[in-house]
């Protein structure tokens, strides 16, 4: 693992995570003052300069920092209570979420939880949901009916990152995507 891979997992490690891990705190929005971190890290035995920093945030494929001025932030994935301060957001009609075969039942009884996230995380295009689903093994690709979701009051936000998030997904607006094979 390169040393800025192992910096980008850090980052999201204690800005999702445990700020702590870093001696940081969460302000509002989940922010966190950009010198306030890079002590922290400091403190954590990471020592990195801002010119790094922004460096990591701009290589990150998935868009998971985002970074305001003198402030940044994890985009989404949060464990810790966080009010990301987004605005309600018309979804898209369909949105995916990629799992894996073991995972099924649960989901088809249950619908999707956000386990010890604070959201479902959802993607807007089969091909992400994919991705997303094949870090466990074989992916499978769940279509969820956001619009008829949305139509019956379920509440979603888009992160910067393209992410759409939302508190829960009952099972009866989830169906299996046969293109997510």
């Amino acid at each position: 693992m390169t040393d800025d891979v192992a910096l980008s997992k850090f980052l999201a490690y204690v800005l999702r995570h445990d700020p702590a891990a870093a001696g940081v705190e969460l302000g509002p929005g989940g922010w966190v003052a950009v010198d306030d971190l890079l002590a922290g890290l400091a403190r954590a035995g990471r020592a990195v300069d801002r010119a790094r920093l922004e460096a990591v945030v701009a290589g990150s494929d998935k868009r998971r920092y985002e970074l305001d001025g003198d402030s940044i932030r994890a985009a989404q994935g949060h464990s810790q209570p966080v009010d990301l301060q987004l605005e309600p957001a018309t979804p898209p009609d369909v949105l995916f979420h990629g799992t894996v075969e073991r995972f099924l039942e649960s989901i088809t009884a249950e619908g999707l939880r956000p386990g010890r996230r604070t959201h479902v995380h959802l993607s807007a295009d089969v091909a992400t949901a994919r991705v997303v689903g094949a870090r466990r093994g074989r992916p499978v690709v769940l279509r969820v009916d956001a619009a008829g979701m949305h139509a019956a009051g379920s509440v979603f936000h888009r992160a910067s990152n393209g992410v759409w998030l939302t508190a829960r997904v009952p099972p009866e607006w989830i169906s299996v995507d046969t293109r997510g094979a």
